[in-house]
């Protein structure tokens, strides 16, 4: 059975392992894209794993886009987080209000 475009994309990006719908899959990515919502979450995770660099801060993209500009002090903590944790692991890509937007 011929594989659909997101097939085609992972597999390329898992040696060419032959895959299917369901299936865990261990990939390589070619960027990691986190907002004010979703990477707080993740940066939670990886400060409790204790991982002390990450994979490639080419590859990182950081965006407050949600909660910028912020409502209330939560808001602006979701944002402040990624700022600290771009700056602490130099990612590349952190683009702060006035210079992002999705």
């Amino acid at each position: 059975m011929p594989y659909t475009i997101s097939e085609k994309i992972l597999s390329a990006h898992t040696k060419g392992k032959k895959i299917g719908p369901g299936e865990f899959i261990e990939a390589k990515i070619d960027l990691a894209l986190g907002n004010d919502i979703t990477a707080p979450l993740a940066i939670e995770q990886f400060k409790k794993l204790g991982i002390k660099k990450v994979f490639n801060r080419n590859k990182i993209v950081l965006v407050p886009d949600h909660f910028a500009p912020a409502k209330d002090l939560r808001s602006a903590n979701q944002c402040k987080l990624l700022a600290n944790f771009a700056r602490e692991y130099k990612i590349k890509n952190y683009f702060e209000v006035g210079s992002m937007g999705i």
